[in-house]
C-alpha cells in the first residue's frame, strides 16, 4: 500500500503539508466526457492601461488554445472533471467545464456545482482573526499561550507566526496514528482538541519564526482563538462576519458531512486500500479551520478579489497580511493565510476528492479559478498546479503559476 498523508494542499508550491498534503499519486481510471460549450465574453473595445498589464485578450482563438491545454492536462492526469474560469477587465472572460461531475452517472461537470475547498478555508479563518485585530480585540504579536493553554512553546509562538506558517508546530495531519484512524472511518467526527493532541505528541520542529513550514495545526489554534475571543462557534463567526459581508451566498462552513445541492462528486486515492474511492460525503471535521469549507465557482471568483484587495479589513491590517516571507523556492512568498506566487495572490486548497485554485493578479485586475473533483497526484505534482500552469502559460506568460516544479512527495 502506498504511503499517504491526508492533505489540505499547501500553498501552491507543492510541498507536503498537513492538510495540503501528499502521497505519491496513482494514475486514476477516471475518464472524461465531452466539454461543455465555452462561455467567452466579448472583450470591451478599449482596455485601459491598468488592465493591459500582461494579460492576453481572451479571443476565440485564445479560448481554443485554452481548451486544448486543459484537455491535454486531463489526458495526462485522468482528472474526472474540471472547471476553469478567467476574468479580466478589458480582456474578456473564459468559463468552461470539462469532463464529468459523477463517474457513476456520467453527469457532466457544470459551473454551478459546489465543491469542497480544502485549504482555501484558511483564508476565511485568518480573515476572521484579522478582523479581531482591526477591532483591537487581539494583537498579531500576542503569544498563543495568552488564549490557549497547553501549546508547546505557547509563550513564544505568536498569532502572526501561526498565520504565517512559521510556528514550528508539527502538523497533526502528518501523524501516523491520525491517518490510520481517519482512513479506517473517514465519516467519523473529530474535535479540534483531538486534532491538537495528535500534533502535540511530537516535539516542536524549530524555534518560532525560524523558518516556513506549512502546518494545519496552526489553523486549528487560530480557529480556537477566534472562538475564545468572540465566545461563538467558528462556523457562525465566519458565516456572519466574513461570508455575509463578502456577499458569498453559496459558500458554507459545514458542521456535518452534508454537501449542498448541486455538487460534484469527489474522488481520491487517499484511502486505506490505496484504490480510488468516492469521498464526497467524508466528514471534513478533521480539517475544521484548516480546510472544511465548501464553495462554488462564482463565489470563489468574488472571494479571490476580496481577499487580495482586503475589502473586509483596514488597509493597515491588509498590508500586514500581504507581507510575505519566502517559502522554499524563488518567486513565491507566504503572508498571513495567503500567498503570492509569481504575482498571483490567493491560496490553493485540497482535501480528499477535490482541489481548488482561486487567485488574483492585481496589475491586470484578473481572476483565475480552477476547480477539480480529485486530489490524486500526477507524477508527484498537484493536478490543480498543472492546470494553473497550463492556463497561465497562455494568458499571463510573464506570471506563470507556479513557475517551478514542486518538491518530491512525502517531504513535508
Amino acid at each position: 500500500m502506498k504511503p499517504t498523508h491526508l492533505r489540505l494542499r499547501r500553498a501552491c508550491v507543492a510541498a507536503a503539508a498537513a492538510g495540503a498534503l501528499i502521497g505519491p499519486a496513482a494514475a486514476g481510471s477516471a475518464a472524461y466526457g465531452a466539454a461543455t460549450a465555452p462561455a467567452v465574453s466579448a472583450p470591451s473595445p478599449s482596455p485601459s492601461p491598468t488592465t493591459d498589464a500582461g494579460f492576453t485578450q481572451l479571443t476565440p482563438a485564445v479560448a481554443a488554445r485554452l481548451d486544448a491545454a486543459v484537455r491535454q492536462v486531463m489526458r495526462e492526469t485522468q482528472v474526472p472533471g474540471v472547471t476553469v474560469g478567467l476574468w479580466a477587465p478589458g480582456k474578456g472572460s473564459y468559463v468552461k467545464t470539462f469532463g464529468v461531475a459523477d463517474k457513476a452517472t456520467r453527469a457532466p461537470m457544470a459551473s454551478d456545482l459546489h465543491v469542497r475547498i480544502g485549504s482555501e478555508t484558511k483564508t476565511f479563518t485568518v480573515t476572521a482573526l484579522l478582523q479581531l485585530v482591526d477591532q483591537k480585540e487581539i494583537g498579531l504579536d500576542d503569544p498563543i499561550g495568552k488564549y490557549i493553554e497547553g501549546v508547546p512553546n505557547g509563550d513564544r509562538i505568536t498569532l502572526r507566526q501561526l498565520a504565517g506558517m512559521r510556528s514550528g508546530l508539527f502538523s497533526y495531519s502528518l501523524d501516523g496514528d491520525f491517518v490510520k484512524k481517519l482512513q479506517a472511518d473517514p465519516e467519523q467526527s473529530f474535535t479540534p482538541r483531538q486534532l491538537l493532541d495528535y500534533a502535540f505528541k511530537h516535539p516542536v520542529q524549530f524555534p518560532p519564526g525560524a523558518q516556513f513550514d506549512y502546518s494545519n495545526t496552526n489553523l486549528i489554534l487560530l480557529g480556537l482563538v477566534v472562538e475564545k475571543v468572540t465566545g461563538r462557534p467558528l462556523h457562525e463567526v465566519i458565516t456572519e462576519r466574513v461570508l455575509a459581508p463578502a456577499g458569498l451566498r453559496h459558500t458554507v462552513f459545514p458542521t456535518s458531512a452534508a454537501m449542498p445541492d448541486p455538487y460534484a462528486h469527489g474522488y481520491t486515492d487517499q484511502t486505506a486500500s490505496g484504490k480510488i474511492e468516492d469521498s464526497t460525503h467524508w466528514n471534513p471535521s478533521w480539517a475544521w479551520a484548516a480546510g472544511a469549507m465548501i464553495s462554488d465557482l462564482q463565489d470563489l471568483r468574488s472571494w479571490a478579489r476580496t481577499l487580495a484587495t482586503g475589502r473586509l479589513l483596514t488597509p493597515a491590517t491588509q498590508a500586514e497580511r500581504l507581507k510575505t516571507t519566502p517559502m522554499n523556492l524563488p518567486g513565491d512568498g507566504y503572508g498571513l493565510g495567503i500567498f503570492n506566487v509569481q504575482g498571483w495572490i490567493g491560496h490553493n486548497g485540497s482535501i480528499p476528492g477535490y482541489e481548488v485554485l482561486p487567485v488574483y493578479l492585481p496589475q491586470a485586475r484578473a481572476t483565475m479559478v480552477i476547480l477539480l473533483n480529485t486530489d490524486d497526484r500526477y507524477e508527484g505534482q498537484e493536478p490543480s498546479t498543472l492546470f494553473g500552469q497550463a492556463v497561465t502559460a497562455i494568458v499571463t506568460p510573464d506570471h506563470v503559476y507556479p513557475g517551478h516544479k514542486p518538491r518530491a512527495p512525502g517531504t513535508g
